[in-house]
C-alpha cells in the first residue's frame, strides 16, 4: 500500500529544532519565575542601568556634531512612536484624562530635565554628568513639603543637607571657576523631581498608559521648539545612531518601570546608582575621561544620603523619594492595582 511521500529529513530537523527551543524556552521561563521576586526587578534595574548608561555615551557621541537640544527632541520622539501605536490599539479611552493641567506641567518639567540631561551629557564627563544626576531625591525634600504638604523633619533635612555637599564636593569651587554645565546637570535634576512630585499629584484613576502618552506627546512636541532654532539635518549614520539612541531609553525606561513594578523599591533602588560604574567605563574606554578623586568622593557622599532617605521614607511609609529616576516613581507609585489595570508581576 502506498504509504505516501517520506518526510523530508531537512523538514524533520527543522520540527526538532524547534521543539528544542520551545523546551528550552519553557525551562528558562520556569527558572525565571522561582527566583525571588527582588531577585527578578534587580536584574531589570541593573539592565535598565546598562541600558541608561548606553544611551547617554551615544548621546554624547552624537554631540559632537548635533546641538543637545536637537538629539532631546529625537530621544522624545522616538519614544512617542513607540507609545503612540500602543495607545491607539488601547482605544480612545487612553486619552481621557482627570488633570489635564497636571500633564502640561510634567511634560514642561520633562522638557528641562530632559533638555538639561542631554546638555550635560554632551558638555561634561560622563561620571560627572551621572554623579549630579543622583541629586534627584534631594531635590524631592524641598519639593515635598511645598507642593505635597509633608512634614519634613530634621533626619532627611541632615541627609539632605549632606547630599548638597557631596555636589559641592564635584563642583569644587575652591578650585577655581565652575563649568556652568554643572548647574544646568542640577537643574535637570531638578525637573525629573518635579515631573515625581507632579506624579504624586495625579488622581488615582488616571491610567499609567495616559500618562506615559501625554509625557511622551508633551516633552516631544516642547522638546521640538528649542531644536528647531539649532536644527542641522542629520546624515544617515547620525539619523540611525539617534533612533537607536531613543530605543535604547525607550527600552530601558520599560525595563525599570518593569523592575519596580515586580521587586520593592527600597531594595530596588540602590541598584540604580550602578550607572555612575557604567557610565564611568564607557567614558574611559571611549571617551578618555578619567574621573577625579573628587567626583569619587562627591558621588559617594550623594549615593550615602540618598539611600538614607530612601530607606527612611520606606520605614515611613512615604514613595517620595524611594526611586531616584522618574521611570522608578512611575513603577513604584503605580504598582497597587486599580478597577481599570488588574495586579501582576511584570513576568
Amino acid at each position: 500500500m502506498d504509504q505516501g511521500p517520506a518526510p523530508e529529513a531537512g523538514s524533520t530537523a527543522s520540527w526538532r529544532d524547534q521543539g528544542t527551543v520551545t523546551a528550552r524556552h519553557r525551562a528558562f521561563s520556569k527558572r525565571w519565575a522561582a527566583l525571588p521576586a527582588n531577585t527578578r526587578g534587580g536584574i531589570w534595574v541593573l539592565a535598565a542601568a546598562v541600558g541608561f548608561s548606553v544611551m547617554s555615551g551615544l548621546a554624547k557621541h552624537l554631540g559632537g556634531t548635533l546641538d543637545s537640544f536637537q538629539i532631546a527632541f529625537f530621544r522624545a520622539a522616538v519614544g512617542t512612536c513607540v507609545l503612540l501605536p500602543i495607545a491607539l490599539r488601547a482605544g480612545p479611552a487612553v486619552f481621557r484624562t482627570h488633570a489635564p493641567m497636571l500633564h502640561v506641567l510634567r511634560g514642561a518639567s520633562g522638557m528641562v530635565a530632559m533638555l538639561s540631561g542631554f546638555y550635560a551629557v554632551t558638555h561634561l564627563p560622563l561620571a560627572t554628568a551621572t554623579a549630579i544626576s543622583f541629586t534627584k531625591p534631594l531635590f524631592m525634600i524641598p519639593l515635598a513639603m511645598l507642593v505635597l504638604g509633608e512634614k519634613v523633619r530634621w533626619r532627611r533635612w541632615s541627609a539632605t543637607a549632606l547630599g548638597f555637599l557631596g555636589v559641592l564636593i564635584i563642583l569644587r569651587p575652591f578650585g577655581g571657576p565652575v563649568d556652568p554645565a554643572m548647574f544646568i546637570a542640577m537643574a535637570g535634576a531638578l525637573g525629573i523631581a518635579v515631573t515625581v512630585a507632579v506624579l504624586k499629584r495625579m488622581p488615582p484613576q488616571e491610567k499609567t498608559l495616559t500618562i506615559l502618552v501625554y509625557f511622551a506627546v508633551l516633552s516631544t512636541v516642547l522638546t521640538a521648539i528649542p531644536a528647531a532654532f539649532v536644527w542641522r539635518t542629520p546624515t544617515g549614520q547620525e539619523f540611525a545612531l539617534l533612533v537607536l539612541m531613543g530605543m535604547v531609553g525607550v527600552t530601558s525606561q520599560a525595563m525599570v518601570v518593569r523592575g519596580f513594578r515586580i521587586g520593592e523599591a527600597t531594595a530596588l533602588s540602590p541598584l540604580d546608582y550602578t550607572r555612575l560604574l557604567f557610565a564611568s567605563t564607557i567614558g574611559v574606554l571611549f571617551f578618555a575621561e578619567i574621573p577625579d578623586i573628587w567626583t569619587a568622593i562627591g558621588a559617594g557622599v550623594i549615593i550615602a544620603s540618598t539611600v538614607y532617605i530612601a530607606r527612611r521614607d520606606a520605614r515611613l511609609g512615604k514613595i517620595g523619594s524611594v526611586g531616584s529616576t522618574d521611570d522608578a516613581a512611575v513603577g513604584a507609585l503605580r504598582k497597587q492595582p486599580s478597577p481599570d489595570r488588574p495586579s501582576h508581576d511584570g513576568q
